[in-house]
């Protein structure tokens, strides 16, 4: 059986990834695996979820959310970057079972992008930027239970530091149905490079 295929959707916090990705779900005829950062941080031991925990708390080691004056940060320790890690390969693992794949993840750190690279060496990838404006990003974010003031314009740019994509879509300007389409499109033809070769062949790794 051949391998899966892979979408990824890296974008801020509230700019449509998850949106996306169930419309992708709905209109593959076959079935595609949701793997998703909310997945495997709600799936980490509770003291490992840090609110504004300093060095030494064990909400430090893991994902430790961080206001900062208007914004709200993200950061990883030990046991949150070990968990990244065991996320992207599971991603790895359905795919090489011959399950096609969308993940929605925010690659905040240079070394998120590459770990993917490495991992994903194997595998045909789409990478798939998602987008929308900072107001529509924060009138959202207000809306969803659990989520801190200012977290999406924490990241709003950052997420994107060194990315190229195969395709990039505007969740305020077209439907989830017409993101997923044009996502769809590209997993149908994709470009020559690609771009994770493109991105390979930049940091020598081609």
């Amino acid at each position: 059986m051949p391998p899966g295929r892979i979408i990824l959707l890296n974008g801020a916090s509230s700019a449509g990834k998850t949106t996306t990705a169930l419309a992708i779900q709905r209109l593959g005829r076959e079935p595609v695996q949701l793997i998703a950062l909310d997945q495997f941080r709600d799936g980490m031991s509770g003291r490992y979820r840090g609110m504004n925990s300093v060095a030494g708390e064990p909400g430090a080691r893991g994902l430790n959310v961080v206001p900062n004056g208007a914004v709200t940060e993200l950061h990883f320790g030990d046991i949150g970057r070990q968990t990244l890690r065991g996320m992207r390969r599971a991603a790895a693992a359905f795919a090489a079972t011959g399950i096609d794949v969308v993940i929605d993840d925010l690659l905040l750190e240079a070394d998120f992008l590459h770990d993917y690279l490495d991992v994903f060496r194997d595998f045909a990838v789409t990478f798939v930027g998602v987008r929308c404006d900072l107001d529509t990003v924060n009138a959202r974010e207000t809306l969803r239970p659990g989520r801190f003031p200012g977290t999406a314009a924490g990241h709003f740019d950052r997420v994107h530091d060194g990315c190229c994509y195969d395709v990039e879509i505007d969740t305020a300007k077209s439907t989830p149905r017409e993101c997923a389409e044009a996502v769809m499109a590209i997993v149908a033809e994709p470009p020559s490079p690609t771009a994770f070769e493109q991105l390979r062949a930049a940091i020598g790794e081609g």
